[in-house]
């Protein structure tokens, strides 16, 4: 009888920074996906140069998948804190790999049933660099995919180098390969392969090859994680696609540059994370007074202050929300896979530019930095830049900020012949200039706010169409998983769990913050039997902000804030708690906070 195909398979690679933890998991996360298996990966890295715990959890099956791994199929292990730590999260019957020559595993380490899987990598590798390599060499044989799959992956990745650096890696995949196929039987895991080709990527390049396709022109930001892979992707393949790539002092610098070209009619764009957002704000006003088009990403870490700068959390919710002083026109909006970053970030640039105000990207570190495979992206995209005059013939004044019913005023870039005008960041009237040095004019104030505003009227019109609230799932569902941001994933794993048990499920997800869709999403709620907000922070601030602007109250909440994303089977068990009683009991409406143990 044919063995079964399997449909998943998981593996965990440890270490400390500085011994490839990264570099060994995307090149398996490429190998997977080139032989037609969906991946999805989180590292979870501290926040030094070298030294340190770094964890990659990888999942790769023939469908769709949504989560890291909770347990593993495959430990590779290169340090000995990776096999005391992880060593029982290993499957029956899967293995530790490991170098004999300097690591252990002791029996207590096996007490799962996991098979210890040792190699002499100082005899198998011909530099000590390589024994990364020697193990992704065993790895493809105890896990049944190609050698050849490992070969090209190598070739590309040191082809840019002297043919001494290639080779020497291959022999050391083979090395590996060959001393797992004489030593030990493969795992069995008989994964169904296919030639489907998918695309590796991180939410952060979806973002920044999202502002490529949007023809972004400029990008200064300061760096900081975890931000910062969107400059790295920026630095070398933007200025290939005519886009000027400016790394700042700090993050005041990074706004206000980016301001100044959006002022200037260029597409521009910053991002950083909540303590440079904080920085950042008074220049978020000055856009918003000024009318100019910019958009600004903001990936969430742990806070406040300096926090956690590798871990992630939904903590600056509300910090966006009320970015600079006063009121005054802004779009926020929270991308929810990879996908939605590229397409999020395209129509970002189109919503700035017609409704010339700013734009902000609320993403989160676990959406930012984790890898998955995405189908192909189509770059042709939608190129909207709004309501822009290239000349001008009247004989009357050009007014930059004339009161017009939509109350977006024709824009007409600096520099155009015949023209000039005031841009100032004090109240102004209709010309740009200052009401405010010696006597306030309140009727232009009024008239001014209101004009600004009412921009906001026509944009969430337009944004109810491009983001459309609606549940996924029968509407009828017994209870609903409200989210935002990353939790997507993990909303769809437990969809998918939940329908497999017989339990009817659906999902509610909030992508636009502002302005908020409020008599949408409060008509969806309304209607829902049993709403779980789920979401990383300790106020649940999404379900604050749902009750601010609809006053519908969500009662039951699972709440996450240690820094690590939440595990699927966690989370499961507390929403079956919540479920389990009833919802006109005295104990209904949880608040649930779960995590690491005190």
């Amino acid at each position: 009888m044919a063995t079964a195909k399997r449909k998943t398979v998981s593996v965990w690679v440890g270490g400390a920074a500085g011994d490839g933890i990264a570099s060994v998991g995307e090149s398996l996360a490429k190998i997977f996906a080139r032989n037609g298996l969906h991946v999805y990966a989180y590292n979870s890295y501290q926040s030094v140069i070298r030294g340190g715990h770094v964890w990659w959890q990888m999942r790769a099956g023939s469908e769709k998948v949504y989560t890291q791994p909770e347990n593993c199929h495959l430990l590779i292990a290169l340090n000995q804190d990776t096999i005391d730590q992880h060593a029982l999260g290993v499957e029956k019957g899967g293995g530790v790999l490991f170098n004999s020559d300097k690591l252990q595993v002791r029996p207590e380490h096996l007490a799962n049933g996991a098979q210890s899987m040792g190699l002499s990598m100082s005899k198998l590798a011909k530099l000590p660099i390589m024994q990364n390599t020697v193990a992704t060499g065993a790895f493809m044989f105890l896990t049944g995919l190609p050698l050849e799959s490992l070969e090209k992956a190598l070739q590309e990745r040191f082809g840019k180098k002297k043919p001494e650096v290639v080779q020497p890696n291959i022999d050391a995949a083979r090395a590996g390969y060959e001393y797992a196929k004489q030593n030990w039987k493969s795992l069995g895991l008989n994964l169904e392969l296919s030639n489907k080709q998918r695309l590796v990527m991180t939410g952060n390049q979806g973002i920044a090859v999202g502002a490529l396709a949007a023809n972004c022109k400029f990008f200064s930001a300061y760096p900081m994680t975890p931000a910062s892979s969107i400059m790295h992707f920026l630095a070398p393949n933007g200025p290939k696609n005519g886009m000027v790539m400016k790394q700042c002092e700090d993050e005041i610098a990074s706004m206000n540059m980016a301001v100044g070209a959006g002022q200037m009619g260029t597409r521009s764009m910053t991002a950083t994370s909540g303590g440079g957002f904080s920085l950042m704000t008074e220049a978020v006003g000055l856009a918003g007074m000024l009318e100019v088009p910019v958009v600004v990403v903001n990936v969430q870490r742990g806070g406040p202050s300096t926090g956690l700068p590798t871990k992630t959390e939904q903590g600056d919710l509300f910090q966006v929300l009320g970015a600079s002083q006063g009121e005054y026109p802004r779009i926020i909006l929270a991308p929810q896979t990879i996908e939605d970053a590229f397409h999020v970030t395209t129509e970002s640039f189109n919503l700035a530019e017609r409704y010339q105000c700013p734009v902000l990207i609320l993403s989160d570190l676990m959406l930012s930095e984790h890898t998955e495979t995405v189908d192909k992206l189509d770059l042709n995209v939608r190129v909207d830049r709004g309501e822009v005059l290239t000349e001008w013939t009247d004989s009357s004044p050009y007014l930059r900020y004339k009161d017009v019913p939509s109350g977006i005023s024709p824009r007409i870039y600096p520099g155009t012949r015949n023209v000039s005008y005031v841009s100032a960041s004090d109240e102004h009237n209709e010309r740009g200039e200052v009401i405010s040095d010696v006597f306030t004019d309140p009727v232009m104030r009024k008239k001014m706010v209101e004009k600004r505003m009412r921009k906001m009227d026509g944009a969430r019109k337009e944004i109810a169409k491009l983001f459309p609230v609606k549940l996924e799932g029968p509407a009828d569902a017994d209870v609903t998983l409200v989210g935002w941001g990353s939790n997507y994933n993990l909303l769809k794993a437990l969809l998918r769990r939940l329908e497999e048990e017989g339990t009817k499920a659906n999902i509610l997800m909030i992508k636009v913050i502002a302005p908020f869709l409020s008599e949408e999403v409060g008509t969806i709620l309304s209607k829902c039997k049993r709403p779980i907000m789920i979401e990383n922070n300790f106020t649940s601030q999404m379900a604050r902000l749902i009750r601010m602007e609809t006053g519908y109250n969500i009662k039951d909440k699972i709440l996450k804030y240690d820094g690590e994303p939440f595990p699927a089977s966690l989370v499961y068990r507390e929403i079956k708690g919540i479920l389990a009683k009833k919802s006109g009991s005295a104990e209904a409406g949880e608040v649930v906070r779960v995590g690491a143990a005190v």
